[in-house]
């Protein structure tokens, strides 16, 4: 098992909280090289980051709290957004800054060691733990371990079209996803769609003559297509004053599985917001090399290899 985490997983920890109680906790963390976490609660004038022990305060020079900022290919911005959050880093030493003792930190050290002990191991198909840490149109941002982030495009969000991440994420939630690709740069890719089911294992929960909750997605000269669950859509015949992003209820008609269809009607719709960031994950192995989301007799195949 990996000890390289997204930041925040360990700080409430009884072994953290251990580590960082006392002056002599945290030289013998310093001795035994130890990953620790705390919050940031200033970004100085210098771009320093300070921490809080209680006891003492910790400071991670600017050139300390991240790959990448020594050389100008990570922003100062990547610095300030740490205040207020929990960051983790490994004491380095302790130095008298103003007649002050502090203890000297570093989160360079940790990234650069979950990169090269734990990140440039993974393999396309492995499935690991992230944190959501930034939403965009295109997609959304996750920490894959101790403050390294990677993407997940939001077409491999799921099968389901979404408008924009924030419709099926939020900010510190904690996710699992799977390696997609990994680039010459050692950038990696992720995908999140596979976790969440196929198309009959999401069908199998609804019956025809049943009605359920639904979102519309999308509206079409057609009809309305109403999102039941991440990976499994229906399209309803068109009705008047429905619009994009509201809460519905759907009368099901039929379950189609060789088109991969659900006919449904559209029974009432409103205004609500009721996202559920609770994830049923289907997969529970460490690794895939394979998916399929259509059913075997359906004509048209959708499918992942990895």
């Amino acid at each position: 098992m990996s000890k390289f985490f997204p930041e925040g997983k360990i700080i409430s920890t009884e072994k953290n909280k251990y580590n960082i109680k006392s002056i002599s906790s945290l030289q013998d963390s310093m001795l035994n090289k130890k990953i620790l976490e705390a919050r940031c609660i200033v970004c100085d004038t210098d771009h320093n980051l300070i921490v809080d022990f209680g006891h003492i305060k910790g400071i991670i020079p600017k050139n300390e709290c991240a790959i990448g900022i020594s050389d100008g290919s990570v922003k100062d911005i990547a610095i300030i957004s740490k205040v207020n959050k929990p960051i983790c880093f490994r004491v380095t030493g302790f130095e008298n800054k103003n007649d002050e003792t502090m203890v000297t930190l570093s989160r360079k050290i940790v990234q650069e060691e979950c990169l090269d002990n734990y990140i440039k191991n993974l393999n396309t198909g492995d499935i690991i733990d992230a944190k959501i840490t930034h939403l965009e149109q295109f997609g959304c941002f996750v920490d894959i371990g101790c403050g390294i982030t990677s993407l997940i495009p939001i077409d491999s969000i799921s099968i389901s079209r979404i408008l924009h991440t924030k419709d099926r994420f939020k900010v510190g939630q904690e996710i699992k996803c799977i390696v997609k690709s990994k680039e010459k740069d050692g950038k990696i890719c992720l995908t999140h769609k596979e976790l969440l089911g196929n198309w009959e294992q999401n069908a199998s929960k609804y019956k025809p003559g049943e009605t359920v909750a639904g979102i519309i997605r999308s509206i079409e000269d057609y009809g309305i297509f109403v999102e039941l669950s991440p990976n499994l859509a229906g399209l309803a015949e068109y009705k008047d004053g429905v619009k994009v992003g509201q809460m519905a209820s759907v009368y099901i008609k039929s379950l189609i599985p060789e088109k991969m269809k659900v006919k449904l009607i559209i029974v009432d719709s409103f205004d609500e917001n009721y996202i559920d960031y609770n994830y049923n994950y289907f997969i529970k192995d460490s690794h895939i090399d394979y998916w399929k989301y259509s059913p075997e007799y359906s004509n048209k195949i959708i499918e992942s290899l990895f």
